[in-house]
């Protein structure tokens, strides 16, 4: 390579070849699976040192969401709940969640509210924080229905919730199919307090299930819920909860706003079904990146 590839405005990171820096240099564009996520990394925070190069190309860079196979995460179908539903039978949603009780060793009662996770276990996904605020989740009356695994001091936290918390914490790690497909039909809550997310599916499964997406407002967690306010909830259009800064006092919060919510059938109604309505399949997204693809590939004027 010529000397001044070396160079920092080459492909030279850290004084070595970062073959990442090179693909950003020399892509025709470059893309993000959330807009959020787009322009967060042009920032010190999120840019792992590559932020100035990507807000020079910034003109080059687009953040298209992720879409999840709403073939195969689809309530009306789903061979893996104990109870298929869809918008205009949503009552026969709560079947789902006795059975998520049953199946996670938890108190039965329809009215009791419950949380759901399903995760990697890591510090990423702010699983440490909702740790940290379990206990007060508990004591108002919340239960946690959590699959995943990873991280093994979390592993190890959660699992000694579950002991101590019998009834209220149910845990299961690994990874199981049907039970994630449970958990979403079944939880009334789904808790994704990520410190950062490109995208995010698991809250995409939540809003196609009726599920309200607990979500810290980072990436694509922002760009997909609409946080219930004042405002977004008067207008009809909100799908769950959003929380910022990421930590424990603003999670607890997200929390005691989401047990309030629930004393208010109709707005907890109402708030599932503006979920279930909303598109998060491949179509839209399938659709723009088969134009960014046309754009480049169109002969240059």
């Amino acid at each position: 390579m010529p000397a001044r590839a070396l160079s920092i405005d080459g492909v030279e990171y850290f004084g070595g070849v970062g073959y990442l820096k090179a693909g950003l240099q020399l892509a025709d564009r470059i893309t993000t699976v959330s807009p959020t996520y787009a322009r967060e990394i042009m920032t010190p925070e999120s840019g792992m040192a590559l932020d100035g190069l990507l807000r020079a190309r910034a003109a080059a860079v687009q953040g298209i969401r992720n879409g999840i196979d709403d073939g195969v995460w689809n309530p009306a179908t789903d061979p893996d709940v104990a109870q298929n539903y869809n918008a205009l039978r949503i009552d026969m949603r709560a079947r789902n969640k006795t059975a998520l009780q049953a199946r996670m060793g938890l108190t039965p009662g329809v009215d009791r509210p419950l949380f759901g996770v399903v995760s990697r276990l890591s510090p990423q996904k702010g699983l440490d924080l909702l740790l940290l605020a379990l206990p007060g989740l508990v004591a108002k009356g919340g239960q946690l229905a959590l699959l995943g695994s990873g991280d093994s001091a979390l592993e190890e936290g959660f699992a000694r919730a579950a002991a101590a918390r019998a009834g209220a914490v149910g845990c299961v790690f690994g990874h199981q199919e049907k039970l994630a497909h449970l958990i979403q039909a079944g939880a009334d809550f789904v808790l994704v307090p990520s410190r950062f997310e490109p995208c995010g599916l698991t809250q995409l499964c939540a809003l196609r299930y009726g599920a309200l997406p607990i979500v810290a407002r980072v990436g694509g967690l922002a760009d997909t819920v609409i946080d219930a306010n004042e405002a977004a909830t008067a207008a009809g259009v909100a799908t769950g909860f959003q929380f910022s800064p990421p930590s424990v006092e603003e999670l607890s919060y997200a929390l005691d706003r989401a047990l309030e919510m629930m004393r208010d059938r109709a707005t907890t109604r109402r708030l599932r079904l503006n979920g279930m309505r909303t598109d998060v399949s491949w179509r839209g997204p399938a659709q723009r990146y088969a134009a960014l693809y046309r754009s480049i590939t169109r002969p240059a004027q």
